[in-house]
Formats: C-alpha cells, sequence, structure tokens
C-alpha cells in the first residue's frame, strides 16, 4: 500500500471557507481544502503554514488542532496510476489568515483560491477533505474524528 502524511488547513471566516482549486495533470480540477505532504523530516504543523503560502498565497497561524482523517482509496478510484490501494492520514488544523493575498499557485497545482460560503459547498466538485475539515471544524468531536464522507456524484477521495 503507498502511504501519504498530509495536513490540511481549515480557514473559516464568517460562514465561508476557504478553498483551493487543484487542477492535477490527470483527472478532473476538484475544490479542495489548502494543504499537502509533509515533507521528510518536517513537522505538519509547519507543513500546514507552508502549504497555506503555496498555493493561496496568503500567510496563516494556526489556531488549534481539529482532528486527524485516516483514507484507503481503492485503485480504481486514484487519480493517478498506481500498482496498490493509497492511504491518506490528514490532520487538520484551524487556520486564521494573517496577511497576503489570494492567487494562484506558481507552477503548482492550484489554479485560484475563493472564500466560498457554507450554503455554497454542497454544489462544488470537491474532495471529501473539504467535508472532513468543516466537520471537524464545526462539530469540534471531543475525539478529533469523523464519520467516514460517502464518496460519490460531487464528493471525490
Amino acid at each position: 500500500m503507498s502511504f501519504r502524511l498530509a495536513a490540511y488547513a481549515v480557514c473559516i471566516v464568517d460562514d465561508r471557507v476557504l478553498l483551493a482549486l487543484s487542477v492535477p495533470p490527470t483527472g478532473e480540477s476538484v475544490w479542495t481544502l489548502p494543504g499537502g505532504g509533509v515533507e521528510h523530516t518536517e513537522d505538519p504543523f509547519d507543513t500546514v503554514i507552508r502549504e497555506v503560502a503555496e498555493e493561496t498565497g496568503c500567510e496563516a497561524v494556526v489556531e488549534r488542532l481539529l482532528g486527524v482523517d485516516s483514507r484507503v482509496i481503492p485503485l480504481p478510484e486514484l487519480r493517478v496510476p498506481a500498482p496498490v490501494p493509497h492511504q491518506n492520514i490528514g490532520i487538520f488544523y484551524g487556520v486564521r489568515i494573517t496577511g497576503g493575498e489570494l492567487r494562484p499557485e506558481p507552477n503548482g497545482q492550484t489554479a485560484e483560491s475563493v472564500w466560498t460560503p457554507f450554503a455554497d459547498v454542497p454544489s462544488r466538485r470537491r474532495s471529501s477533505l473539504v467535508d472532513v475539515g468543516l466537520a471537524l471544524a464545526l462539530g469540534t468531536p471531543v475525539t478529533g474524528h469523523v464519520a467516514p464522507v460517502p464518496v460519490g456524484g460531487l464528493v471525490q477521495h
């Protein structure tokens, strides 16, 4: 099984969440949370701040740890060819934007970042990470864990 440890930012202001449009080299565009893979020896806390800056152009501070999500993505649903299923461990942080201006990621896969009203999220083609992050941020489960998000329709892995 392939494995990825990643850190994601849940930025909420006035019933809006910051979403990033990921345009992968293969597959369809999908809205997701700012974030990405933890590099070798990097602290996930530092990863989320770095990823917000890289993907959105904004500076951020971590306000709190929201929780952890683990999901196994079956072979047919992976966006890239892989010999085995993929496991993603996501660490979700509540973050606050402190500066900068939204812009596309230079030489990256994030085409744009936008503040999205909660009411508009269900109508967007999005990663299940968005639903997990919002459930953690808005529900604040004591365990730091939410039920698996069903995938299908507009909700993708």
